[in-house]
């Protein structure tokens, strides 16, 4: 390791002087990559008419994800739109009531908006969100032709109902609190959730699946 010698200090970042071999064949020394390829298969992706394999941590399409019983994990909070660098996320809250309950606390995303042709896919909204309702999936195939399809609202964001879920607006567990639903407390709806619904929306396809749910659990 060479020294400075007006300052006296050494210098740590100076590579070690090549022999006259390493000096010889340095020319040809950044190909070596490209000769090993010669001799290894090769492998085309048979992209669009196969599907792209991804890695499991992808940052592809956003989701709104819900708990066990049906109730939307976003509660409206914003702190995902201030963490964007690319200012592409809109939010605006609004409050739970006992009518009209769609997440567990005060308030929920009322609105919620993702503009991709602003986002770089960079995961810091996932990473501020406090209650893990935002995530991203594998879904890397964005491209449209009219631009304004590219700004994705709530609808289009929040995951459907799985088997068993309620659709919101509906009640708390009874019981519990918006802490217990953070904390994974929540496996599914109760039967008093579904008496809700059933008392105001009748009609609403979730409720059978529910019941189904609830009796399989309270066994």
């Amino acid at each position: 390791m060479s020294k400075n010698t007006d300052k006296g200090e050494e210098m740590r970042f100076e590579h070690d002087p090549k022999g006259p071999i390493a000096e010889f064949f340095a020319p040809i020394a950044g190909y070596g990559v490209t000769i090993s390829s010669f001799f290894r298969k090769t492998v085309t992706e048979q992209y669009p008419r196969e599907q792209a394999r991804v890695q499991p941590r992808f940052h592809g399409r956003h989701q709104l994800n819900r708990y066990a019983d049906g109730l939307e994990k976003c509660i409206g909070c914003e702190l995902c739109a201030w963490a964007c660098p690319a200012d592409a996320i809109f939010v605006e809250a609004g409050a739970n009531t006992p009518e009209g309950q769609y997440s567990p606390g005060e308030r929920f995303g009322r609105v919620y908006q993702i503009n991709y042709l602003r986002c770089i896919f960079c995961g810091l909204c996932m990473e501020a969100c406090p209650t893990r309702a935002l995530t991203m999936s594998n879904e890397f195939e964005l491209a449209v032709y009219d631009r304004a399809a590219d700004i994705y609202e709530k609808q289009d964001l929040l995951v459907p109902l799985k088997e068993g879920m309620l659709a919101a607006p509906h009640p708390m567990v009874e019981g519990l609190c918006d802490g217990d639903y953070y904390r994974g407390e929540v496996t599914g709806p109760t039967q008093t959730q579904i008496d809700w619904v059933k008392e105001h929306r009748p009609d609403d396809p979730t409720i059978a699946s529910a019941e189904a749910a609830a009796k399989e659990a309270r066994r």
